[in-house]
């Protein structure tokens, strides 16, 4: 049996692993697969450019790209007059047909002047699952990655220690806790390659005053939600303790896609009069705005944004 973060980076990322292979819209849905989400990042690219005062080159990268389909609608919305330059960051080779202005690697660029987007990436980074004992000490869980069976393994060290105690204490037998010290290191290393800009981190999550006492983690296969086997076959992934993670404003993402005009509003009748079609596109668009922003769905996703200034 293995440590939830070693079974989880051979899952996910080892050879043969879940994401070196698959795309993950082909296994559950996302908020980059709606137009309307790109729509509100090209409005944040606005934004984040203006309080840049028009640099000469604009980096928009985007960490887990999947197969660039944000990028590119965003490229259909807003491309800076030519100043914007989209990098994909993504495991996976580039896809047949990808968008020639798009830069594809497999590795983070540093000095980036934009915008940084990590959306549903750090859910995804391995980490390690503590489970208190009967006897009320602390410990690493197993797994066996076969089967899923798990069991307590040896006391989680002191540095996982301090950082349950600040940000994760558990008390009760039984009780379970993610331990997000890896996803912590992971956003401290996202947004020491932007030199000037934003970095922004979309995902599930939760804060200190809403833990869930079991943790979260499972899998995804097929657009259903299985049990968390980390044997390759289906994505594993554990919501985000955005608290954790540091500096930075934390909006739900209903309120941040509000902010950038985003609405679930319905188009007047009148307009199905006037002009059916234009009524038929406001309605589509309001079916999705309304998805995005369901706080019972992807609504509830959490934004970290953090501004940065020249370093």
């Amino acid at each position: 049996m293995l440590p939830w973060s070693q079974a989880m980076r051979r899952a996910l990322y080892g050879p043969g692993g879940f994401y070196t292979l698959n795309s993950p819209n082909r296994h559950f849905r996302t908020s980059a697969q709606f137009p309307l989400f790109a729509t509100a990042i090209a409005e944040l690219v606005r934004r984040t450019d203006s309080r840049l005062d028009h640099p000469e080159v604009f980096n928009l990268v985007d960490v887990g790209a999947g197969s660039g389909e944000l990028l590119r609608r965003v490229l259909d919305e807003e491309d800076l007059n030519g100043r914007l330059r989209p990098v994909a960051v993504e495991l996976r080779p580039a896809p047949p047909g990808l968008d020639e202005r798009i830069e594809w690697r497999t590795s983070l660029p540093g000095g980036i002047i934009g915008l940084l987007m990590a959306c549903e990436y750090l859910d995804n980074m391995p980490l390690d699952i503590a489970v208190a004992d009967a006897a009320g000490a602390v410990r690493y869980e197993l797994v066996d990655p076969g089967s899923g069976e798990t069991r307590p393994g040896q006391p989680v060290s002191s540095v996982d220690a301090d950082w349950l105690r600040a940000w994760w204490p558990l008390g009760q037998a039984g009780q379970r806790a993610e331990i997000g010290r890896s996803r912590d290191q992971e956003w401290a290393r996202l947004c020491g390659n932007v030199s000037r800009g934003t970095v922004v981190a979309v995902d599930y999550g939760h804060t200190k005053d809403c833990r869930p006492p079991l943790g979260t983690v499972t899998g995804f296969l097929d657009g259903h939600q299985v049990a968390p086997v980390p044997d390759g076959t289906r994505d594993i992934t554990a919501h985000v303790a955005m608290d954790s993670l540091g500096d930075g404003g934390l909006w739900t993402q209903r309120d941040a896609l509000r902010e950038l005009g985003i609405s679930g509003s319905r188009p007047p009748l009148e307009l199905s009069r006037t002009n059916p079609a234009e009524y038929i596109r406001a309605l589509s668009r309001a079916g999705d705005a309304a998805e995005l922003t369901d706080p019972a769905g992807l609504g509830a996703h959490h934004w970290l944004v953090l501004n940065l200034t020249q370093r």
